[in-house]
């Protein structure tokens, strides 16, 4: 087995920034990522990943610009 052999069977993986990434089945997941759910040949776990990973942007990016968008949306106290 291996990750180009056409068998292998992979899981989506996600990390803490809520990146997607696969990994094989058959190896122990790395540190830092999780199984999503999904699995299967690495076209189909590809194509699953294009369809919900629409924003690229790391999650806590997401969270800094969500804030800042905020703050200078939010009205200013009156003198």
């Amino acid at each position: 087995m291996s990750w180009d052999d056409e068998d292998t069977v992979f899981q989506v993986v996600m990390n803490h920034e809520e990146q997607y990434s696969i990994w094989p089945d058959y190896k122990d997941m790395p540190a830092g990522w999780r199984a999503v759910g999904v699995a299967g040949k690495k076209p189909e776990c590809l194509s699953y990943i294009d369809r919900v990973w629409t924003d690229m942007r790391p999650l806590s990016l997401r969270k800094q610009m969500a804030e800042a968008a905020q703050s200078t949306s939010a009205p200013e106290a009156d003198s």
